[in-house]
Formats: structure tokens, sequence, C-alpha cells
């Protein structure tokens, strides 16, 4: 899904305190295998974000199990 190009909406946890991001209407751009991230970018604010695969939980409302 992350790898067509279309917008998605995304939630990720975080890292540091465990709370939830909700990203809305993503694209991702790039896939580093050997880090395990992902680019991100935000088409509202167009700003690009750098996360993490393992903390992708939930991809356009379907629930994500590593």
């Amino acid at each position: 899904m992350l790898d067509r190009g279309t917008p998605v909406d995304l939630v990720v946890v975080k890292l540091r305190d465990g709370s939830l991001i909700e990203y809305k209407n993503a694209v991702s751009l790039r896939y580093d295998f050997y880090k395990g991230t992902r680019s991100i970018k935000l088409l509202a604010s167009h700003e690009i974000r750098t996360i993490h695969d393992v903390c992708i939980i939930q991809i356009n409302d379907f629930e994500v199990f590593l």
C-alpha cells in the first residue's frame, strides 16, 4: 500500500513516549531497507518526515501486524 505512491492515512507509535501520531494524506517517498526507515511527505503541509516501519500500526484504517 505504501509503495504505490497514493496518499494514505498512517498511525505511528512515537518511540520516545509511546504516544500515537496520526498522519493524514501522506505519500511514501523513499524506503531504506538497511535502516528500516521510510520517508513520507505530508501533502497538506509539504513536510517530509522519516519514520520507522516497525512503528506503523495502522494504514488506512487497517491494523498492521509485523
